[in-house]
This record gives structure tokens, C-alpha cells and sequence, in this order.
């Protein structure tokens, strides 16, 4: 939470409040090389069960949260599977895998809720498992790669002039891909006039617009956001270990920050964005002081030095 950016950050971090060490639990020097010990053994589940149970208080909450990308050292990869919760902006699901994994098999084991919706890339696209989600039942939006093959059943029809080209219900025809998903999909092409390219999206939701299914599709970059946010705002641009279990854990402990910022917002009602209250939190982590009164002060003194158009930055 203090934006230490390696070991020795740390160890320098605390000794300089070494007088405060007896109220946080803590006796004696805390060193580098302890830390690096409790990284290799400490079991990164520990941080894994807080982070979910933590998960459940923010979800209940039903927070406005933003969201995520992966992390990468040097030529290896980490992954982070997640699944984001649209109605609070809360991650309910996250596993943390090498990058050699490939994201199509995290559909094997993500806890999907009936009648939901989710929506995915194409990296995600397998016919089989995507009839599994189907018949949970539960529902999907997911692009379509070119090279699909299916025979068109039916056109429904789509007003000139709109974004929406294309609104079909098709079968597959590849054999495998049949055999995958034996039943109809919907097929809408819809054109990106902002990014000006053209999107096709195979779903199993029959009864919403054209245009709503590709506005479903569009709330997958809130998975993108969380990412950024994670990775630019808790600094996880090195690793402090390179094991799998201290990489897992520093990745909880980030995600943990990221709640307890969060659901200290909901509860005190702070103003302010998540990042000017972990910037303000930042710098006053030792202080026995009310956090209501810290983020309170130093959000009077900020408005009293910008200009009122600086106001709106406050706001999500």
C-alpha cells in the first residue's frame, strides 16, 4: 500500500518507524532476507482464502470498482484469469496460472452462476465448453474467429444506417465444431465506428437487440480497466520473488489492498477516487489516526488549493 517497489524498499521502509513496530505485533528488525523467507514458505493460499472472503464482503457491498491486464517478467508470463462482476465491478473469481496456460481452459473450472451472462474474447472460443456454459444454463457473447464455418438458418432485419449489418441464426458445420455445439447460435456483425472495424459475435441470447448484444460484448474492457488499475496504481512492475508462491502471494496481496481501499470508501462514504484515497493512504499508513479524518483533511486542502473544474476528477 506504501508503493514499495522491492525488498530493500521495504526493509528501508520500516526501519525508518521502527518506534512503531510494537503496536503493529511486530519485534525486532524486519530484514530483507526474512521477507524474501515468508515469500518462499508462507503458503500463497494463505492470502488466496482472505482475498476471496474479502471478494464476498465487497461484492455485498455492490461497489463501483474498475479493472485488470496480465503481468510479465522479463520473458516469462503470469497470468490472471478473472472473472469481474458487472454489478459492483467486483472480481468473483481469480486464478493465477503461468502464461503457458491457455485461457479456453479456464472455462473448465470458473464458477458460473445460472441464467448469467458472461462475455469473452475469441481466445475463449471452444464450442464444447461454450455448450457446457449453454446448458448450464447459463448465457454467453463471445466473437467469432473468421474462419468459422456454419450455414445461415435465418435473417432477422436490420435498419439501414445503424451499426448493427448482420443478424442471423446459424448451425455450425465444421464437424468438430458440430459435434461441440449441436443447436443453433445467434450471429451478429456490427460495425465499430469509433474504432472503425468490424465485429462478428456468436451468442445464445435470442431475445435481446442486435445492438444490446454487442453493448454486453463492450463491457468486457471493464476486465481490461481493472487490470490497469491494478498494475499502474499498486505497482506491481517487478516481482519481489520469483517463485510461483511469492509471485501468488504479492498478486493477493495486491488484489487485497485493492478491496480493503474499496470497501473503506463504501463503508466511511470517502469521497474521492480509489486512487486519491490510496495516495492519501499511501503516506499516512503508520499514523493512529481516524481514516474518515485523514482522507477528509487532505481532500479539504486539495480543494482549497485547485480550481473548482478539478472538482469532477473526484468522481469514478
Amino acid at each position: 500500500m506504501t508503493g514499495r517497489e522491492s525488498l530493500r524498499n521495504i526493509e528501508a521502509c520500516l526501519s525508518s518507524h521502527r518506534e512503531k513496530f510494537y503496536h503493529l505485533g511486530m519485534r525486532g528488525k524486519i530484514s530483507r532476507s526474512t521477507l524474501a523467507d515468508a515469500n518462499e514458505s508462507r503458503d500463497f493460499r494463505i492470502y488466496q482464502d482472505l482475498g476471496y472472503a474479502m471478494i464476498r464482503t465487497a461484492r455485498n457491498l455492490c461497489l463501483s470498482l474498475f479493472p485488470w491486464a496480465t503481468f510479465r517478467k522479463t520473458k516469462a508470463a503470469v497470468k490472471i484469469h478473472t472473472l469481474l462482476d458487472l454489478l459492483g465491478f467486483i472480481p468473483t473469481f481469480i486464478s493465477l496460472t503461468s502464461g503457458k496456460v491457455h485461457d479456453v481452459n479456464i472455462l473448465d473450472i470458473v464458477p458460473l452462476e445460472e441464467d448469467s451472462v458472461i462475455t469473452m474474447d475469441r481466445e475463449y472460443l471452444d464450442f464444447k465448453r461454450l455448450y457446457a456454459v449453454h446448458r448450464l444454463p447459463a448465457f454467453f457473447v463471445i466473437r467469432a474467429k473468421r474462419n468459422l464455418r456454419f450455414r445461415r438458418l435465418s435473417s432477422s432485419p436490420v435498419a439501414k444506417g445503424t451499426s448493427v449489418r448482420s443478424d442471423q441464426i446459424i448451425t455450425l458445420v465444421g464437424v468438430k465444431s458440430r459435434e461441440g455445439y449441436p443447436e443453433s447460435l445467434r450471429r451478429v456483425a456490427y460495425f465499430d465506428a469509433k474504432r472503425k472495424k468490424r465485429l462478428v459475435f456468436l451468442t445464445n441470447l435470442f431475445s435481446i437487440p442486435a445492438r444490446t448484444v454487442a453493448g454486453v460484448y463492450r463491457q468486457r474492457w471493464q476486465v481490461e480497466l481493472f487490470f490497469k488499475w491494478i498494475k499502474q496504481h499498486l505497482r506491481i512492475k517487478a516481482f519481489y520473488g520469483t517463485s510461483a508462491n511469492a509471485v501468488k502471494i504479492q498478486v493477493w496481496v495486491a488484489v487485497i489492498v485493492y478491496l480493503l481501499v474499496a470497501i473503506a470508501k463504501k463503508r466511511l462514504d470517502l469521497p474521492g477516487s480509489l486512487h486519491t484515497i490510496l495516495q492519501i493512504l499511501e503516506v499516512n499508513i503508520f499514523e493512529k489516526t481516524d481514516i474518515f479524518q485523514v482522507v477528509m483533511k487532505a481532500l479539504q486542502q486539495e480543494m482549497m488549493a485547485e480550481p473548482d473544474n478539478k472538482l469532477k476528477s473526484f468522481k469514478y
